[in-house]
């Protein structure tokens, strides 16, 4: 972390000393003592911008993200316009807060700040720290499904810094979501030479692996990932064929009789992955995890221009992405019902605007 300047205008005098002292503990990993020295330092000056941005720094460091928050929104407003409290800020509202921390708003939180910050930057000159912000504006729209223009952004940061890890991973993210697989390939590779035991290259190489259908690749690339992160990798939830088909016949057996009525004419069947003609259906692509499609008409529409609405409806679930998805074997059988659900959602004429209002996405 930079040292942060204090823009009161207050008589600094012993706030200073504070400041240097939080500065010190904080970067020698004494959080408790870098907060105390940050509570000092407001204590002499309330207004202090610095003390709130250290404050906030440890308080994030320590997992206290509630307060974290709250001290970083006090010092934004203060001052707005403070580069190096943009940065920590934006970092910690798409990296930091807990994903289930009202995920949307967190992000767009985040993406908001990163983008004012970049601006700054770049008006300032300051050409490194414009690309770290592009890289954080990259990884917040990753986030947020806007692959697309999260690779502007992060072609920005890569141009500035070719070598970056976190900035190639990013790349190779946006690529893998815009299901443009070679080129997701390369970016990992390159992300793979620099730093060989980066557990989310190896993971995203496995799932690439895993559509080129070379499954001991896939299998050694998603070893290699458990290994190096247990936690954020776990291994998969695995059914047998006629175990996943019997909770697909749970969750249809389990859905009210008024809505079961509509699937008479409705196939539904379960598949590894999706194809490519699955992905590319969509304009913009489709995710390549996604759980489940229906591909189709909906229900009482005519055909229209969506290639899949010339067949007959059919709802497809996919086993790998499910089962990928769960971290138990009952937050998987849950999730088969929940996919099937919304896809029947789908078939009934529901966007996702309508099925997340109905809680359902």
């Amino acid at each position: 972390m930079r040292r942060f300047d204090d823009r009161t205008g207050t008589d600094r005098g012993g706030e200073d000393a504070l400041l240097d002292a939080a500065a010190d503990a904080f970067e020698a990993g004494r959080l408790e003592e870098a907060l105390a020295h940050a509570d000092e330092a407001l204590a002499a000056a309330p207004r202090s911008v610095a003390a709130l941005h250290y404050r906030a720094a440890a308080l994030a460091e320590l997992d206290r993200t509630d307060e974290a928050r709250e001290a970083y929104e006090r010092a934004l407003a203060r001052d707005a316009g403070d580069l190096d409290l943009l940065r920590g800020a934006a970092d910690f509202y798409v990296n930091v807060l807990p994903e289930d921390d009202a995920d949307r708003e967190r992000v767009e939180r985040g993406l908001e700040l990163a983008r004012r910050a970049r601006k700054l930057a770049r008006k300032a000159g300051d050409a490194p720290l414009a690309a770290e912000l592009a890289w954080l504006e990259g990884a917040a729209l990753n986030q947020l499904g806007r692959s697309a223009e999260a690779l502007e952004r992060l072609s920005e940061a890569e141009r500035e810094e070719p070598d970056r890890v976190d900035v190639l991973l990013e790349m190779g993210f946006a690529l893998y979501e815009l299901c443009r697989f070679d080129e997701a390939a390369r970016v990992l590779r390159r992300a793979e030479a620099l730093a060989p035991e980066e557990p989310w290259t190896h993971h995203y190489l496995g799932l690439l692996a895993e559509r080129r259908d070379e499954a001991e690749e896939a299998r050694r690339r998603f070893a290699r990932a458990r290994k190096l992160a247990p936690d954020e990798f776990p291994k998969p939830i695995a059914l047998a064929p006629d175990a996943f088909d019997a909770a697909v016949e749970d969750a249809l057996a389990d859905m009210p009789e008024q809505v079961r009525q509509y699937l008479s004419n409705v196939a539904i069947t379960v598949e590894d992955l999706p194809t490519a003609d699955d992905l590319l259906s969509s304009d913009p692509p489709l995710s390549p995890a996604i759980l489940g499609l229906f591909r189709g008409a909906p229900y009482g529409q005519k055909a229209s221009m969506d290639p899949w609405s010339h067949f007959p409806s059919s709802i497809v679930l996919y086993q790998k992405n499910l089962e990928r998805f769960a971290r138990s074997r009952a937050e998987l059988i849950e999730q088969i019902g929940i996919t099937l659900i919304h896809e029947v959602g789908h078939f009934l004429g529901l966007d996702e605007d309508e099925l997340y209002a109905r809680g359902l996405e």
